[in-house]
C-alpha cells in the first residue's frame, strides 16, 4: 500500500513560508490570512511530529529540520507545477533547456537572465536544477554548465568558461563587532559550510598555510545558499565561490575580510548536445557576452 500523503496544501503554505522566512509574505503571496498559513503550517508539524519553524518575536527561521524538509519538497512542488503546465499551456516555439547545479542557477544564472530575455526576446530560457552530473542527467537539455571536467558525458565537447576562486565572507555588522585582521581571526568565529562543500574550510587552511584550528563553533547546512543567507543574517563567516556571492558583495550584503587570501577552484565548462536547435548558439553567444563584460573570470 503506497505511503499516507502528508496534506498537501499545508505543504505549499510551508514552502513558500519557506522561501520567504515570512508568514506574512507566504500570506500575501497565497491570498490568504496570516492565521491560515500558521494554521497550515502547524498542522503540518503536526503530521511530521517536528517543529519546522523557530517562532521568533519578529520572524520565523528554520529549524535543521525544517531545511531539510524545505530542500526535498521545494523541488517537488516544482516539478508538480511543471508537470502541470506541460498539460495546460501549450510548449514555446523556440526554447532552450539550460542544466545547471541550484546554486549557479540562483546565485549566477537567474539574476543575468533578464539580459538574455532582453537580446533574445524569441526564445524562452527554461533553467533545470540539479545535483547529478550531466552524464547522469534525468532530463534532456540543451546547455549544461558545470564545475571541472568530470561527470560529463563522452561525446560532448567542452568549452572553458569561468575561473573561479573561494574566499572568505561575512556580514558588515559582525565585522564591525569581531573584525578579522588576519587569517588567525577566524578561529574566534563561527565558521558556515555546506554539507556539498564541507571540505572547504579545512582546504582553505592549507592554502594559507594556517595550522588546523578550533572555531568558536561550526554550522552546516544542506545547501551553499543556505550559507550565504546565514551569512548575510551574521550568523557566522563562510568560504563562498567569488562567481556565486558577487551580488552580494556588490550591493554590501557581504564584505570579504581577507582579499588577498583566495583560493583557486576548478573553472566552470560549458557544452552544447549535439541535438540542440540555434537557440542555444544564441544562449552561449549571450554567456560568452557576459564572461567579457566581466572581464573573463568569475
Amino acid at each position: 500500500m503506497p505511503a499516507r500523503l502528508p496534506p498537501l496544501n499545508a505543504i505549499r503554505a510551508f514552502v513558500v513560508a519557506a522561501r520567504h522566512l515570512s508568514f506574512t509574505r507566504a500570506a500575501d503571496e497565497l491570498c490568504v490570512t496570516h492565521s491560515a498559513v500558521s494554521r497550515q503550517v502547524k498542522t503540518l508539524e503536526d503530521y511530521l511530529g517536528v517543529s519546522l519553524f523557530e517562532r521568533l518575536t519578529r520572524q520565523v527561521v528554520l529549524t535543521a529540520a525544517g531545511q531539510r524538509f524545505y530542500a526535498e519538497v521545494g523541488g517537488a512542488l516544482d516539478q508538480i507545477g511543471a508537470a502541470a503546465q506541460a498539460f495546460t499551456t501549450r510548449p514555446p516555439e523556440r526554447a532552450v533547456r539550460i542544466n545547471v547545479r541550484p546554486s549557479f542557477a540562483v546565485r549566477w544564472l537567474i539574476p543575468r537572465l533578464p539580459s538574455f530575455v532582453e537580446q533574445c526576446p524569441g526564445i524562452e530560457p527554461q533553467v533545470i536544477t540539479s545535483t547529478l552530473s550531466p552524464d547522469k542527467a534525468a532530463d534532456t537539455f540543451d546547455v549544461a554548465i558545470r564545475r571541472g571536467l568530470k561527470g560529463w558525458p563522452a561525446d560532448l565537447t567542452l568549452q572553458p568558461f569561468l575561473e573561479d576562486d573561494v574566499h572568505v565572507v561575512a556580514a558588515p555588522a559582525l565585522l564591525r563587532t569581531h573584525p578579522i585582521a588576519d587569517v588567525h581571526a577566524i578561529r574566534r568565529h563561527v565558521l558556515l559550510s555546506a554539507k556539498t562543500r564541507k571540505e572547504d574550510w579545512p582546504d582553505w587552511q592549507r592554502f594559507v598555510g594556517l595550522a588546523r584550528i578550533k572555531p568558536a563553533g561550526t554550522l552546516q547546512f544542506d545547501h551553499l545558499h543556505f550559507v550565504l543567507q546565514a551569512a548575510v543574517d551574521g550568523l557566522g563567516i563562510a568560504l563562498c565561490p567569488a562567481s556565486l556571492v558577487g551580488n552580494d558583495l556588490a550591493t554590501g550584503r557581504l564584505v570579504s575580510p581577507l582579499p588577498a587570501f583566495r583560493m583557486p577552484l576548478q573553472r566552470y565548462y560549458y557544452c552544447v548536445s549535439p541535438t540542440a536547435g540555434p537557440e542555444a548558439r544564441q544562449f552561449v553567444a549571450w554567456l560568452e557576452s557576459e564572461l567579457a563584460a566581466q572581464g573573463g573570470a568569475a
